[in-house]
């Protein structure tokens, strides 16, 4: 794509999802555990401002200090993803918005830029564009979406799995180049392998 094209790109909102109880952590504040000099939540947001600087970014968790969002709550607190995203969805106000969880250490600008690129490249009617793992797997928190088909989706949806809302929707594909770039932080040992590989490459930095 010519740097052109890269200007005239629209720019995007973003829904964090940071309101999980962290079971498999042991119940822990996952969103707020630090890697790499950063909690988990603030790198999510920086990657969302570095791709798009003037986003809105609504984290639906509970309030924190940083980073600088707008916060709310799904109703009841913790009932998972669906609820979660009709809590944040009516504060996007632009056409196209990133979909992400708050744990998610190796998001990079790239990533979303490689979401945005599918759509610019793809049909007008598009709907979103999301990652799929080496197994073909879509990362359903880890994608781009045109707001008023995911809002129009939410309107008469009454189940509770992202799939069933999204997958309808038939998103663009987008294969990961990097194996580990979706995945999210589930257990202590994708905390401590995250720790590694981010504070390593700050270590060999310096």
């Amino acid at each position: 794509m010519s740097e052109r094209e890269k200007s005239t790109r629209p720019g995007l909102d973003a829904v964090v999802l940071a309101g999980g109880e962290g079971r498999r952590m042991g119940g822990v504040d996952k969103p707020g555990l630090a890697v790499g000099g950063s909690t988990l939540v603030e790198r999510v947001a920086a990657v969302v401002r570095a791709h798009s600087p003037d986003a809105g970014v609504t984290v639906v968790g509970p309030p924190r200090e940083s980073p600088r969002a707008r916060y709310v709550r799904e109703d009841p607190p913790g009932s998972g993803p669906v609820p979660a995203l009709r809590a944040g969805l009516p504060y996007v106000e632009r056409e196209w918005f990133a979909l992400l969880a708050a744990d998610l250490p190796h998001l990079a600008a790239d990533h979303l830029s490689a979401l945005a690129d599918a759509l610019h490249c793809g049909e007008d009617g598009d709907a979103g564009a999301v990652f799929v793992d080496d197994d073909g797997r879509e990362q359903w928190l880890t994608g781009i979406w045109r707001t008023a088909a995911v809002r129009e989706a939410l309107a008469d949806y009454r189940g509770r799995s992202l799939y069933g809302l999204l997958g309808p929707l038939s998103p663009r594909l987008v294969a990961l180049t990097e194996r580990h770039a979706a995945f999210d932080v589930d257990t202590p040992d994708d905390l401590a392998r995250a720790r590694r590989d981010l504070e390593g490459d700050q270590r060999n930095d310096s």
